[in-house]
C-alpha cells in the first residue's frame, strides 16, 4: 500500500474541520436571525392575534390590546342590563340599566334612604360620603332620576356609566438591553435619569383593575392598595391591564429582570376599581379617586374613558385637584374628536399616542382637549401572572406622562400639581404642525426638558 501524500492529509483534515465548523455555525446564525425578527416583531410589527407568544423564554406576551377593547364593546352590546349611548358611528358610551347615582347635599338619615328605596321598589348599593347607587326592580334609569331630582335635597342624579380601559447609569434589565423599549429613548428618559431617578415617597395611584401584587418586577415596587370592589386591601389584577399600567410607570429597574420602567424609586398605590372583564362604574371608579387622595396619593392615573360627562366623577376629579393631587388620563382609543372623560376636564392632564414613527397612532383620539403625547404603540410591559406583554393604547401613553410627573416632585417636591402640569406641556418635543395642535396637543413629552424645568425652579 502506497503512503498518502502528507500535503493532501493536511488539507482533507482542514477540509472536516472547516465542515464541522459549518454545522455549528449554520443552526447558531439561523437563531440568530430568529431572535433579531423576533426584537424586530415586538418593535414594529402590529399584533395579528389575540394573544401571541413573541419570545417564549422570556414569557414576552405580544397583545392585541385594540382588538380586546371591541371585545369588551361587544359583550357590553348584547348585556341586557347595559344600556348603550351611540352618539356617532366611531363613539359610545354605557350605563346600567335602573340603576342611578345620586349625591345628597347632606347626609341623611337611615330611615330616609330606606323610605326612598322602598318608593323606588329597590335597594341601596352602594354608598361613599353623601352619594349613594339605588337600583330599581320596575323603574328605568331615565324614570329614577327624575324622582331623585323631585326631591329638594338632591344634588344631583345621573346613570352608573361604565369606564372601558383605553388599552391598545442605564439599566440593565434584559428586555430594556435588546431594545425592546423603544419609548424609554423617544422621551429622552436615560437623559432625566442623570437628574433624579426617583423618589419613594412621592406615590403614584393606579386607578385601574389592581396589580398582579407577585410580579417580579413590582412587588417591590408598591404601597398600600385598594380593592374598591370588595372593599378590602387586597388590590390582586384579573385582568391585566393594570399591571401594564403600572409597569410601564415603575417596573422595577436596574434588576436584571425584564422592563425598566419610567421611574426608578416612585411607589405605585394600586387601586381596583375595575373588574375582570375591563371595565368599572362612575361610583367605583369616583370611590378609588377619593380613597387613593386620602391616602397620600400624589399623582393618578386613570387609563380609562367614556363619553358621557358625569358630575359624580367630576366631583372626585375636583376633590384630588383641590388637594393638589396631579391628574392624568388617557385621551381615548376611538381615532374621534369626541371628548373622552376623564381625560376632557379642565383639571385633568390628557394624553395622546404617538408611534415609533413620530406619527399620532392610528387609534388615538384628538381634539383641543389633548394636553401632551406619549408613546403608546407595542409598548411592553409588565402582565398579570407574573408575565411581560406588548400593549398598544392611550392607556400605555398615559402612565408614561405619569412617570414623569412623578419624576418632577421627585426632583422638586414643593411644586404644586398645576406647576407640574405647565412644566410638563411646556418641556414637550413639537410634533405635528408648529405650536399646541389638536393631534399631539403640546406635543411629545421629555423627560430631561421636564426635569431641568423643574430642578431651575427649586433654584
Amino acid at each position: 500500500m502506497s503512503k498518502i501524500p502528507r500535503s493532501l492529509m493536511v488539507t482533507v483534515s482542514i477540509l472536516i474541520l472547516l465542515f464541522i465548523g459549518l454545522l455549528f455555525l449554520v443552526p447558531n446564525t439561523r437563531n440568530n436571525e430568529n431572535h433579531r425578527n423576533k426584537t424586530v416583531a415586538v418593535k414594529n410589527n402590529p399584533p395579528t392575534t389575540s394573544v401571541q407568544n413573541v419570545e417564549n423564554e422570556k414569557n414576552v406576551l405580544q397583545i392585541n390590546s385594540l382588538s380586546m377593547g371591541q371585545t369588551i364593546k361587544n359583550q357590553l352590546r348584547n348585556d341586557p342590563s347595559v344600556f348603550l349611548i351611540k352618539h356617532n358611528e366611531k363613539t359610545e358610551s354605557h350605563y346600567i340599566k335602573k340603576e342611578v347615582n345620586v349625591t345628597f347635599k347632606t347626609l341623611l338619615p337611615t330611615e330616609e334612604l330606606e323610605r326612598m328605596a322602598q318608593e323606588i321598589n329597590g335597594n341601596i348599593i352602594k354608598n361613599l360620603n353623601t352619594t349613594i347607587v339605588f337600583r330599581s326592580n320596575k323603574l328605568s334609569t331615565k324614570e329614577l332620576i327624575e324622582y331623585f331630582n323631585r326631591q329638594a335635597i338632591v344634588e344631583f342624579a345621573e346613570p352608573n356609566y361604565l369606564y372601558l380601559q383605553n388599552q391598545i447609569g442605564l439599566p440593565n434589565d434584559l428586555l430594556y438591553k435588546e431594545q425592546y423599549q423603544w419609548n424609554l429613548s423617544a422621551i429622552q428618559a436615560e437623559a432625566g435619569w442623570d437628574i433624579t431617578k426617583g423618589d419613594e415617597h412621592i406615590i403614584i395611584a393606579v386607578i385601574n383593575t389592581g396589580v398582579d401584587l407577585d410580579h417580579p418586577d413590582l412587588r417591590r415596587r408598591l404601597t398600600n392598595g385598594y380593592n374598591v370592589l370588595l372593599n378590602n386591601n387586597f388590590p390582586d389584577d384579573d385582568n391585566g391591564h393594570g399591571t401594564h399600567v403600572s409597569g410601564i410607570i415603575a417596573s422595577e429597574t436596574n434588576n436584571h429582570e425584564g422592563l425598566a420602567g419610567v421611574t426608578w424609586y416612585n411607589k405605585i398605590m394600586p387601586i381596583k376599581a375595575m373588574g375582570a372583564k375591563g371595565y368599572g362604574t362612575t361610583f367605583d371608579i369616583a370611590k378609588g379617586i377619593f380613597w387613593a387622595v386620602d391616602h397620600g396619593a400624589d399623582i393618578i392615573n386613570m387609563s380609562l374613558g367614556n363619553y358621557q360627562h358625569s358630575s359624580l366623577l367630576k366631583e372626585a376629579i375636583d376633590y384630588a385637584y383641590n388637594k393638589n393631587v396631579v391628574l392624568i388620563a388617557a385621551a381615548g382609543n376611538e381615532n374621534t374628536m369626541q371628548p373622552s372623560y376623564p381625560a376632557a376636564f379642565p383639571n385633568v392632564l390628557s394624553v395622546a399616542a404617538v408611534s415609533y414613527t413620530g406619527q399620532r397612532a392610528f387609534f388615538s383620539n384628538y381634539g383641543d382637549y389633548i394636553d401632551v403625547s406619549a408613546p403608546g404603540v407595542q409598548i411592553p410591559s409588565t402582565y398579570f401572572n407574573q408575565q411581560y406583554a406588548a400593549l398598544s393604547g392611550t392607556s400605555m401613553a398615559s402612565p408614561h406622562v405619569a412617570g414623569l410627573a412623578g419624576l418632577l416632585l421627585s426632583a422638586n417636591p414643593n411644586l404644586t400639581n398645576q406647576e407640574v402640569i405647565e412644566i410638563i406641556k411646556n418641556s414637550t418635543y413639537d410634533l405635528g404642525i408648529p405650536g399646541t395642535d389638536n393631534e399631539f396637543g403640546n406635543g411629545l413629552i421629555n423627560v430631561k426638558n421636564g426635569l431641568e424645568a423643574a430642578q431651575s425652579k427649586r433654584q
